[in-house]
């Protein structure tokens, strides 16, 4: 089966009035995350009841025509795992999205145990998506036959799929529950990491001091490499390697080839690496970075007993429910309650992220608890 590329603005307009008469649309994107420094959506894929277009935003200068379609409230719009792609469609063309239906959010209140799309359209359909596309780098043009078909599979069942989950939501009485998981999706925004790049390396909790302002110097290194190369992070050093390199503290090639480093890399690069580590060693105490202190979650007993009293009870009722207990509710809520404890069922109002269906179905059981 072939699937028409959409490759210029003039044939995006017209497709783009040809949705805006349909009630229902699915939607999905792919990006080159994995291939370059900076990502970008690479295609969008578009699947009426009728027929599944692709587009081609890499050959399509402007793709504003969307705006109307994408944000009309009227015109459900099916994605399966939709965080990303939100983000992603409103950072690379300022779209917005209203009157979302996302699949994967109602896997996950049907208790389904996996939610990823291959696995689901697998369950429903006996459909097999060939993974190793995932990982393809969607930038590369021309675009090759199976990577168009796996694109468009990725949309051209998700009508059927949310009507069949849509009944079963129908039959729990949870489908309140997920529109109101969907008007919050519809929210988010990419967003730039501040502070720090050690705040979010893996192992960096185990530095201090000097140790940490080396793994700093050592990150950016590999920020400003994989920027002027194009190419992500991992492709230019896998942060675990920075980890061990500023533990290590080397001050000579002889201490950096007792380090268990690739070859290649402590070649080209270890001159550079000891000059980064050695500015970090001569940093005066007040200059060097630290993270900041954590915040005291049970910082006294009856704290902690009302905690364990609720993640007791949450065990419990995401069992009753058939759902993941930290789909039903997540530690960090359950934590805050523990530190402020409402009284009753309306104090739960001043928990700002405790939704409103969560306030109904699980409320008078949280209170019951706390006044127990």
């Amino acid at each position: 089966m072939s699937y028409p590329i959409i490759s210029n603005t003039a044939g995006l307009s017209r497709f783009a009035s040809e949705l805006e008469n349909e009630r229902v649309i699915a939607v999905d994107l792919e990006a080159d995350s994995m291939h370059n420094y900076r990502e970008k959506v690479c295609l969008l894929q578009f699947s009426t009841p009728s027929r599944t277009v692709l587009v081609d935003p890499l050959s399509v200068d402007d793709l504003s025509c969307l705006q109307t379609v994408l944000a009309d409230p009227a015109i459900r719009k099916i994605f399966h795992a939709a965080d990303y792609d939100i983000r992603c469609l409103y950072r690379d063309f300022s779209l917005e999205v209203c009157g979302l239906f996302d699949t994967m959010i109602c896997c996950q209140f049907l208790g389904e145990e996996k939610v990823g799309l291959a696995a689901i359209l697998n369950k429903y359909f006996g459909v097999t998506l060939d993974k190793r596309y995932q990982r393809a780098d969607w930038s590369k043009r021309p675009l090759a036959g199976k990577m168009v078909a796996y694109a468009a599979a990725d949309t051209r069942y998700l009508h059927e799929l949310a009507s069949l989950l849509e009944e079963q939501l129908k039959e729990k009485n949870r489908l309140s529950w997920v529109a109101e998981e969907f008007e919050r999706l519809e929210k988010v925004r990419h967003t730039d990491s501040n502070g720090p790049l050690f705040f979010k390396a893996k192992g960096a909790w185990n530095l201090h001091g000097h140790q940490l302002a080396a793994l700093e110097g050592l990150l950016q290194w590999r920020d400003a490499e994989a920027c002027r190369l194009d190419r992500p992070l991992f492709k230019i050093i896998d942060t675990q390697t920075l980890v061990a390199l500023a533990q290590h503290n080397p001050t000579n090639l002889a201490d950096l080839h007792k380090i268990a480093l690739p070859a290649r890399l402590l070649v080209k690069n270890g001159r550079q690496w000891l000059e980064i580590i050695k500015q970090a060693r001569s940093l005066p105490q007040e200059k060097l970075p630290v993270f900041p202190p954590p915040t005291k979650v049970v910082d006294n007993q009856p704290t902690r007993q009302r905690l364990r009293l609720l993640k007791k009870w949450r065990t419990g009722k995401a069992l009753e429910l058939g759902l993941d207990p930290g789909i039903m509710i997540n530690s960090t809520l359950l934590e805050e309650i523990a530190r402020h404890p409402p009284a009753q069922v309306t104090d739960l109002l001043n928990f700002e992220t405790l939704k409103n269906w969560q306030r109904g179905a699980l409320g008078p059981e949280i209170i019951a608890i706390l006044n127990s």
